[in-house]
């Protein structure tokens, strides 16, 4: 996916792309006997100030331009087991072109947050540990941790464990502290912002979505009941786009009735205000004795990046120094 966003490629055409690639490699494995996979997050490109959930539909025709910042996001299970990751990149005509400015100082900081987040998921360390090592790296690079984030611990048919970290604690936001222990899963999300880290809903159409699994109510339209069957036979617990269906009318039908009776959690799409620039890394993440291991995620070339802000507090830069595969 990384090789095809280009200068002109449409996003509804990207992120139809990539969901077809991962149902195309997961019917590639475990096929001894048969096992339930699929997607765990549809793919989404969401573009500079929008902080995440874009999943356009075919009549939406926006496309990459010239020096946009990027965060994909996508999540696939096997046998009700998710992995998730999330990447920001910057899109440039010239590849070995440096990044500068805020774009170069949200992707430094949020990939060098969650760096030093990944080293101290084990036992022996809290939850707001991370969080606190998270603002000290934004402050470091004069940017925000985005508010309203939450990191959560993964279980089987479970993204939304009880055990989480706060990307940003404020006085309404908080969580109780929680220690890592060996056998825990999550998924680390680290969002950080070029503005002030206080996201609001936008215009732009939500198509993501969610079963509730708490409500039941029996359908009175048809193509209701076709449509929330399907999202019981193909996401009982995981996350889907609208484009995941191949009847887009039965589907539109379907949301509307099933949102009346809160069948479904939406994933509304956010937004910094414009000129800002939001960038996001997660990362899979699993602690077994005497080690913690990213699943999923990958590395930023950091010489491509020009800033005068640097990380200075020696308690990250010795967490960073830290080897970690």
């Amino acid at each position: 996916l990384l090789k095809k966003i280009a200068v002109g490629s449409k996003i509804f055409e990207l992120c139809l792309w990539s969901d077809g690639q991962i149902y195309e490699e997961l019917s590639k494995v475990y096929n001894k006997k048969p096992t339930f996979k699929g997607l765990a997050f549809p793919t989404t490109l969401s573009v500079n100030e929008v902080c995440g959930y874009n999943a356009p539909l075919l009549e939406d025709s926006t496309a990459i331009k010239e020096g946009d910042l990027v965060k994909i996001e996508l999540g696939a299970h096997i046998d009700g087991f998710a992995a998730f990751v999330a990447h920001t990149v910057v899109i440039q005509s010239d590849k070995n072109a440096p990044v500068t400015g805020k774009k170069a100082d949200v992707i430094l900081a949020a990939y060098k947050a969650a760096q030093a987040a990944l080293r101290l998921l084990k036992p022996g360390h809290f939850n707001n540990e991370v969080t606190e090592v998270i603002q000290k790296v934004c402050d470091s690079y004069q940017v925000a941790p985005l508010e309203g984030v939450l990191s959560h611990e993964l279980k089987k048919h479970l993204i939304d464990g009880n055990k989480v970290i706060i990307n940003k604690e404020t006085f309404e936001q908080r969580v109780d502290a929680q220690e890592f222990a060996i056998h825990d899963v999550f998924a680390l999300d680290v969002f950080v912002s070029s503005g002030e880290g206080k996201p609001k809903e936008s215009d732009l159409r939500c198509t993501v979505y969610k079963r509730a699994l708490d409500r039941s109510y029996n359908l009175k339209i048809k193509q209701s009941r076709q449509f929330f069957n399907e999202v019981l036979d193909r996401y009982p617990s995981f996350c889907f786009g609208l484009n995941s269906f191949e009847d887009p009318i039965t589907a539109r039908i379907g949301i509307k009735e099933c949102l009346e009776h809160e069948l479904l959690v939406p994933f509304p799409i956010l937004v910094e205000k414009p000129g800002n620039f939001v960038a996001q890394f997660k990362f899979t993440v699993m602690i077994t004795k005497g080690k913690t291991t990213a699943l999923t995620g990958l590395p930023i070339d950091e010489a491509l990046f020009k800033t005068e802000n640097t990380i200075k507090d020696q308690q990250i830069l010795d967490l960073l120094a830290v080897f970690y595969v």
